[in-house]
């Protein structure tokens, strides 16, 4: 069923869908790294590339969505693949939050905890990175999808060990902070570790679309 050309051009719209994400990822890394490390005009330059990815995000999903309804051979499958691209442009508009909130807030981050939220930002990143090739493995290689969402759940789980030391330490090792700094290290903690939690969610969703499809 993925094999018309009119589907085939859908296909390749989903493809540059979750490429944008891709370079989302990368820009948040970047942005919470730059923002740890006081580069602010690094950080700025984050800021702009975020907001203008997830702008093509959106334009992506309302033209993919627009697509489906109008593909007679998807009406099968298309309740499952729009819930599929609302899952991941969930995703973005995580990423574009929590980049934002940390240049709105200006959570105050002690040089101890700089390496604490880099790890909690890369496992949560990569539970991401690989939903991506799961997402594009079902529609082109299902045979190496279960190995990639199985990927997924590792990372989210790590995402959640790395989430709870962070703020272990946080409430248990900085008696010099406030509580409400303490508070609010948590909450970026927590801010990050739901891109994990999202990442999961759509990997969900894709398990089922795989079971529907037998694979």
């Amino acid at each position: 069923m993925f094999k018309f050309k009119q589907t085939n051009d859908t296909i390749n719209n989903i493809n540059h869908f979750f490429d944008v994400i891709d370079q989302a990822l990368i820009v948040f890394k970047e942005g919470t790294k730059n923002y740890l490390y006081n580069h602010t005009e690094q950080f700025n330059t984050n800021l702009e590339s975020m907001s203008a990815l997830e702008n093509e995000a959106d334009n992506l999903r309302h033209k993919i969505e627009s697509n489906i309804y109008s593909l007679t051979s998807l009406a099968r499958v298309r309740g499952d693949i729009i819930r599929l691209i609302e899952n991941m442009d969930d995703i973005v508009d995580i990423l574009e939050s929590s980049l934002f909130q940390f240049e709105i807030e200006r959570p105050y981050v002690p040089a101890e905890l700089y390496a604490d939220f880099v790890r909690l930002t890369e496992l949560s990143t990569m539970a991401v990175e690989n939903l991506i090739p799961a997402a594009k493995s079902y529609f082109k290689n299902p045979e190496n999808l279960n190995e990639k969402i199985h990927r997924v759940y590792f990372y989210e789980k790590e995402t959640d060990k790395q989430a709870q030391n962070l703020k272990r330490r946080v409430f248990h090792d900085f008696n010099t902070l406030k509580l409400s700094e303490k508070f609010h290290l948590r909450y970026f903690a927590l801010h990050i570790e739901n891109l994990s939690d999202a990442a999961e969610k759509a990997a969900d969703q894709l398990l089922i679309m795989s079971i529907k499809r037998g694979i």
